[in-house]
């Protein structure tokens, strides 16, 4: 059993009993409001961000409790995965991390009368296990609460008709009562949702002895393992028929996102026991560095883009921004040659920066979902007119000049343009969709490099959040971040309380609660703790000894 976490502030919180809430229609009593008495400067930056997600949870408790999320802007509530609370079990953990411990508990029954079994629903496979199954496994690993690991192995067993295809690459869709599968709304396999199911599975084979979680999520690793990748980079989309790529389109974004990060991750959760994990992510992650990151060039920023056969888009997403968080991580966890872990660093730190400027360039302070960055004026290419901004190539002749500076291209941290800089994008989607990758990055920067500027940068972002995006019931997705005061969208999806209020907490909170050398965090944030193969497991499972 895992010890529990510290408890903080359980004095302050009347109780509410969720448990009672035995349809969508009964529903619990609120949980409270943060004083009013209480003095925001006197608040700790960690209390601030608990009582955002206070703010958050109450109003999916009052308004839209079992259902799937809260509407923000209208008090409405929907169903937007499987109807099955996602924002209650996806917001499980983050009640026990933030000492909210009593709720926690009250909170146990509902999930405890829940049935994946006998539900004749379609699930989405990538987005159940991530935060489903991962939610669930993570709050018993947490708590103890043997309940929850019972609905994971529930879960577990219903999703794995997934992998019933001729490939063994998962499905789209799985009817959890029935097994039937669907292919979903792309056709072929999206390369991020068939690669990020394995530290999920991982840790319920290891928990439970059931070999075939453990085989069915290695099939998929042991097929990209054995494909000829080039330099380590794996296109978006797949044929689970024949097992290889139908596109020729490589990204850090969507579709190829949490596929690389798993690859770091499943090292690291089973104790770096698993040499093949490690091998490709260094491959991948020197390929990433080699192709897809470009310099814009105006303020020499440096940003992740797409190459679409052969041709990089200068496309930059938020979804991207998780990249500088996983270089840092990998650099400071693993072993690596010194001049990569010098080169992960830089690039860890050069996008990370990016990811925060592009905020701190809005008037209202919070990131539009993609930009477009420019394209370089003729006769200023560097290296391959092709891909002109390459930042390789603008590291190489800062090398070969012996270093001028010492700080390489795309790391001076310039201004941000509401200083009266120019901006060098524009803006595609405006949108702020409450997304986590920019904080769960600045969160892991901080860490692993001790500056606390990091935290400065944090509390920007936090404070845009709550001025613009908190409504009379929760929080709300946004639409014009290039706006003084951008629209707001009704929408409070459930990776907020996941993800985004979680990594800000944990940036804030004086307590190292989930330390990197025994907690590895799933894409929604959900901490897994590190475990050891047994003997038997090392033997059933290939697991070198």
């Amino acid at each position: 059993m895992y010890a529990p976490l510290p408890t903080y502030h359980q004095s302050e919180l009347y109780e509410f009993d969720p448990a009672s809430a035995e349809t969508h229609h009964s529903l619990p009593l609120p949980l409270p409001e943060p004083s009013e008495s209480a003095s925001w400067p006197q608040q700790t930056r960690a209390d601030a961000v608990r009582d955002a997600f206070l703010h958050a949870f109450n109003g999916y408790a009052t308004y839209a409790w079992g259902f799937d999320e809260l509407r923000p802007v209208s008090g409405g509530k929907a169903d937007t995965l499987n109807g099955w609370a996602v924002t209650l079990i996806d917001a499980l953990d983050t009640l026990w991390i933030m000492g909210l411990h009593h709720q926690f508990h009250e909170s146990i029954p509902t999930v405890a009368k829940m049935s994946f079994l006998t539900e004749n629903k379609f699930a989405p496979f990538f987005e159940t296990v991530i935060r489903v199954l991962g939610g669930l496994l993570s709050s018993y690993a947490l708590s103890g609460e043997p309940i929850l690991l019972s609905r994971a192995d529930d879960l577990g067993k219903a999703l794995l008709p997934a992998f019933n295809t001729t490939s063994g690459l998962p499905m789209f869709y799985v009817n959890t009562a029935t097994g039937v599968t669907s292919q979903g709304w792309a056709g072929d396999a999206l390369w991020s949702e068939m690669t990020s199911c394995q530290l999920e599975y991982k840790y319920l084979a290891h928990l439970t002895g059931r070999t075939d979680y453990y085989h069915r999520v290695e099939r998929v690793m042991n097929i990209m393992y054995e494909w000829p990748a080039t330099d380590g980079l794996y296109p978006t989309l797949w044929s689970r028929k024949r097992a290889n790529p139908v596109n020729e389109v490589y990204s850090v974004g969507a579709y190829a996102d949490s596929g690389y990060e798993y690859m770091l991750k499943q090292y690291l959760l089973t104790a770096q026991s698993e040499p093949k994990a490690k091998e490709m992510y260094m491959e991948s992650a020197n390929g990433i560095i080699e192709n897809l990151l470009y310099l814009s060039p105006g303020r020499k920023l440096l940003y992740a883009t797409n190459i679409d056969e052969g041709v990089p888009s200068r496309m930059f997403e938020h979804l991207s921004c998780f990249l500088p968080g996983l270089f840092a991580l990998g650099a400071k966890t693993i072993d690596m040659p010194p001049a990569d872990r010098e080169l992960h660093e830089w690039a860890a730190r050069g996008l990370a920066y990016t990811c925060y400027i592009i905020y701190a360039d809005q008037p209202s302070g919070l990131g539009p979902d993609i930009v477009v960055m420019d394209p370089w004026p003729p006769g200023q290419t560097v290296g391959d007119p092709q891909f002109t901004g390459r930042w390789v190539d603008h590291l190489n002749v800062w090398m070969k000049e012996g270093r001028p500076g010492g700080v390489p291209p795309g790391l001076h941290d310039p201004t941000p343009a509401m200083d009266g800089g120019a901006l060098d994008y524009r803006i595609e989607r405006s949108d702020y969709l409450l997304r986590p990758e920019v904080v769960e990055t600045t969160y892991l920067m901080w860490l692993t490099t001790g500056d606390e500027l990091w935290k400065e940068r944090g509390w920007e972002i936090f404070q845009a959040i709550e001025k613009h995006c908190r409504t009379d019931y929760g929080f709300a997705s946004v639409r014009g971040v290039e706006l003084n005061e951008p629209e707001k969208i009704d929408e409070m999806p459930s990776f907020f309380l996941a993800e985004t209020l979680k990594y800000l907490y944990f940036l804030f909170v004086d307590e190292d609660i989930v330390p990197l050398d025994k907690w590895v965090l799933n894409t929604e944030a959900h901490p897994l703790p590190v475990f050891e193969w047994t003997e038997w497991e090392k033997a059933e499972y290939d697991i070198p000894l």
